[in-house]
């Protein structure tokens, strides 16, 4: 943020220490502030994406009564060679078509049908949405786990960029609340750039921190250290999200990445992101169903809301709602021979660290309080677009010809105990930011300090290369 230096070293003696670790996390972590930010914004307004790519389902002409739900489903099956039905979606709107996901080999079908004539409006795959490429753009660049790893890794990098550019902003003496809570638009163009930095990271950061911190329980590396602590808390092996994009079982214990949605009978859906893979079909008698959806309607449960078979040996249908503000999250067990629910599990019902993660991803999505909650995720994502935008501009026009224009080191390193206990602590609660800080000071003790080029250009002045630095 803020990027002066003070009068005097003693004045703040770590400050130099502090923006030198806010230039490199910063140069690290920019291109994927910039991805995330603009990938996330979107995903914001999933719900209104997924309603206007399927307008064309959501306002049919209904006349008459409508076809059994067996009858439905069986005329999507038939529109698939080859394949089986694994889970109903009841349609958000009194006009919508009823979505039947359709499974043919490893591929996921979404079929629409209309409720009356049971003709087949559309299918596509489930995957085959704008709204599942930006997921796995922002969850995981597209490239599996390792994707995961570096979003995290970066994640981990912006926690410090943000810390340590909230504490290069902390006024050390009073002028006045220009550069401070809002930027002196009539000063030098420097002036300028440097309080637009450090006023929107100022504004911003506590809501960053926030969606950092919230977005790590998908991360493959920290959601399998959360969930190893997690086992300690609670008994409750299933959790209701995936870690770092693994496909959810067919148990029905997992969940698709960014708000996933998948009935606990192995079923599909498309309204968290993306289809289950696997799971029991539907039964060659489909009696059950035609019980069970009447009493899904009944119970007014959030969209969307999925119906997904009994396994086998079993008249145990799974009613579910999948909710992105995962306060609203029902499951519910149904009869198939009598239509009768046996059991309900609500949002109160689940584990307490259960319940915080689920609040915390909700309100990641945009998605816990309405358009209001949108409105701060934009704000936010925006204002770390123009963070990185602005950081960028004042780096290259400070920055010296043929040098990475980091700030010199001028004084040897200080040691100090708050920053060591800050810097173990982030770096127990950010294991693959502790991992990557150690690779850094190796590599800069051992090999870029050996190379005089490198050390020049690097702007390193001084023989040791620990945290003071």
């Amino acid at each position: 943020m803020n990027a002066h230096t003070p009068e005097s070293p003693s004045s703040w003696p770590d400050y130099r220490a502090l923006w030198r670790w806010h230039f490199y996390a910063s140069l690290f972590c920019i291109p994927f502030v910039i991805l995330l930010s603009i990938s996330g914004a979107i995903y914001l307004f999933k719900p209104q994406i997924d309603r206007f790519e399927d307008r064309a389902y959501n306002d049919l002409e209904l006349t008459g009564e409508r076809a059994l739900p067996s009858a439905q489903v069986r005329a999507a099956v038939a529109a698939i060679p080859d394949g089986r039905a694994i889970s109903l979606e009841l349609p958000e709107q009194e006009r919508g078509a009823t979505r039947v996901l359709v499974q043919q080999g490893a591929e996921t079908t979404r079929v629409f049908v209309h409720p009356q004539t049971l003709a087949v409006l559309g299918s596509r795959a489930d995957n085959a949405t704008f709204i599942r490429w930006i997921r796995g753009l922002h969850g995981q660049l597209h490239l599996g786990v390792r994707g995961s790893n570096l979003v995290e890794l970066a994640a981990s990098w912006t926690v410090i960029m943000i810390v340590t550019g909230l504490c290069l902003w902390w006024p050390r003496s009073f002028k006045g609340w220009g550069g401070i809570l809002y930027p002196r638009l009539t000063r030098s163009s420097r002036i300028f750039w440097r309080d637009l930095h450090s006023v929107t990271g100022f504004w911003i950061c506590f809501t960053a921190l926030f969606l950092l911190a919230t977005g790590l329980p998908w991360a493959k590396f920290w959601g399998e250290y959360f969930r190893s602590g997690r086992a300690l808390v609670t008994s409750v092996t299933s959790q209701d999200w995936t870690i770092g994009g693994e496909e959810p079982s067919s148990s029905g214990e997992g969940h698709e990445h960014h708000g996933a949605a998948h009935g606990g009978g192995g079923g599909a859906t498309r309204s968290g992101g993306g289809p289950r893979r696997g799971g029991p079909p539907m039964p060659a008698s489909l009696d059950g169903l035609d019980r069970v959806v009447p009493t899904a309607v009944a119970l007014r449960l959030a969209h969307p809301v999925i119906v997904t078979p009994p396994a086998a040996a079993s008249e145990i249908w799974t009613v579910k709602s999948d909710a992105q503000n995962r306060t609203l999250r029902t499951t519910c067990q149904v009869d198939g021979s009598t239509g009768q629910v046996v059991q309900r599990e609500d949002f109160a019902d689940q584990p307490l660290v259960d319940r915080l993660v689920a609040i915390g991803i909700a309100a990641h999505e945009g998605q816990l309080f309405g358009w209001l909650n949108q409105l701060i995720g934009l704000l936010t994502a925006l204002g770390l677009v123009l963070l990185s935008v602005s950081g960028y501009v004042m780096w290259w026009r400070r920055r010296t010809t043929g040098l990475l224009g980091a700030p010199a080191v001028l004084h040897p390193p200080r040691f100090r105990w708050p920053l060591l206990i800050t810097v173990l602590l982030l770096a127990i609660y950010l294991p693959l930011f502790g991992i990557s800080l150690l690779g850094v000071l190796l590599l800069e003790r051992w090999v870029l300090r050996k190379i005089p080029k490198t050390r020049d250009w690097l702007g390193m002045s001084t023989p040791s290369p620990e945290l003071g630095s």
